[in-house]
């Protein structure tokens, strides 16, 4: 470990502190079905979570070499530089959360560095072919790949279930969804925290500490590991409340086939080295859940403001992080300008957060409007059963024949 710099330091302490805000942030693709649902006690649900991303971590580095290795130019790029990716991603990963809003780790950690990268080296040192095929086309591809698995996989587990006892196949569907939360986990772990392994690799080579083209050393591996374990047992209560109850309502049969589906696409894109958002999949497959399930529907007022925040994340993160790397290419002074505004701004959003706490204890409730294609469907859709005959119960003679005069009165 030569010439592990006072900015290097920091820059690897920043780096797990997005690794951290990821964990919380990021919580709700694993658990969210789950503790809506009612499968799991919120609690044992993140600490479940937590152990299985801290295990996720050390089963592949595929992921990590994409990023240390494959988007920029490791070359020209200074410490300092990586030090401005982080902030713009944490901002973003935090602003988001306060909002409720499950958007992409990933892809705030990606444009802090490509916008960091530009503002340092130019847009020469972005490598557009590795941009486009393992992280734009997935972020496209893996919403749609697992909304769509997760829809027919829920339409086949009513139609196979149609004749069976509802409490027995409840029973096994909340087994079954436990399970697969318990995949959704341990896949998070081998694509989520191996993007702080890369960045922390690529900031070590940068920084001399490392040969070029190593892969991440053990204690990063580590280190990685448990700080996006500690982040995921916080549980980012905001986000597993839209995830679980925004966006639709689930059932456990559709719980349990938004996350299996969820689970393959993450765990096949880990071991192929895409760096997909977790978030895109696991939203993909709720909202394919929420639309397999005869009558069931996707509050898309959620799921649009869901999406413009995808649309955002990019270039939003990439804009802070250039901005940052302005800032810190004027010296010390300037580094230290950049952490004191993180830590300030960090610390104001999370006053702003403590306005209206959302925790273990009320992440169920929600008071999210049904919008305007809900609101239509159920219009056009007929009562259920009982609901006649209470309505007649209810309605009132008509006026005219309670005015009737009687046969006394005559």
């Amino acid at each position: 470990m030569e010439n592990f710099s006072l900015i290097l330091a920091i820059v690897v302490v920043t780096a797990l502190a997005f690794d951290f805000t990821n964990g919380f942030h990021d919580t709700a693709n694993a658990m969210a079905t789950t503790i809506s649902t009612g499968a799991m006690k919120p609690k044992v649900a993140v600490a479940m979570s937590a152990v299985l991303n801290l295990v996720g971590a050390f089963l592949s580095i595929e992921v990590a070499n994409t990023i240390s290795k494959g988007l920029v130019d490791e070359t020209g790029i200074r410490p300092e530089v990586i030090f401005a990716a982080l902030v713009g991603a944490i901002l973003w990963n935090l602003l988001t959360w306060l909002v409720g809003l499950p958007s992409s780790s990933s892809h705030a950690l990606m444009g802090g560095l490509i916008g960091a990268t530009v503002a340092s080296a130019g847009i020469g040192a972005v490598h557009g072919d590795v941009l486009v095929t393992k992280v734009l086309i997935p972020a496209v591809a893996a919403p749609l790949v697992a909304g769509i698995a997760a829809m027919i996989a829920s339409r086949l587990t009513y139609t196979l279930g149609k004749n069976a006892h509802e409490k027995a196949t409840s029973k096994g569907y909340r087994a079954g969804q436990i399970t697969s939360a318990g995949l959704v986990s341990l896949a998070h772990g081998t694509n989520d925290a191996q993007k702080t392994m890369g960045i922390i690799t690529l900031a070590l080579v940068a920084g001399g500490a490392i040969a070029p083209d190593s892969d991440p050393p053990v204690w990063v591996i580590l280190s990685a590991g448990v700080a996006i374990a500690l982040g995921t047992y916080l549980g980012g209560w905001r986000i597993i409340r839209t995830m679980g109850k925004g966006l639709t309502d689930l059932q456990p049969q559709q719980g349990f086939a938004a996350q299996t589906s969820a689970a393959t696409v993450i765990l096949a894109s880990s071991h192929l080295g895409f760096s997909l958002s977790t978030t895109h999949s696991v939203s993909g497959a709720v909202m394919g859940a929420g639309l397999g399930r005869k009558g069931g529907v996707v509050r898309w007022s959620t799921a649009t403001r869901m999406f413009v925040a995808w649309g955002l994340t990019l270039p939003a993160a990439a804009l802070v992080g250039a901005g940052a790397e302005w800032v810190t290419s004027f010296g010390t002074w300037g580094t230290t300008l950049v952490a004191v505004f993180l830590v300030a701004s960090s610390a104001a959003i999370w006053l702003m957060s403590r306005r209206e706490v959302v925790d273990h204890t009320n992440v169920n409730d929600t008071e999210e409007p049904p919008g305007v294609v809900t609101t239509a469907m159920a219009a056009v859709a007929p009562p259920p059963a009982g609901v006649h005959d209470d309505l007649s119960a209810t309605i009132s003679a008509p006026a005219e024949a309670s005015a009737k005069p009687s046969a006394t009165a005559l």
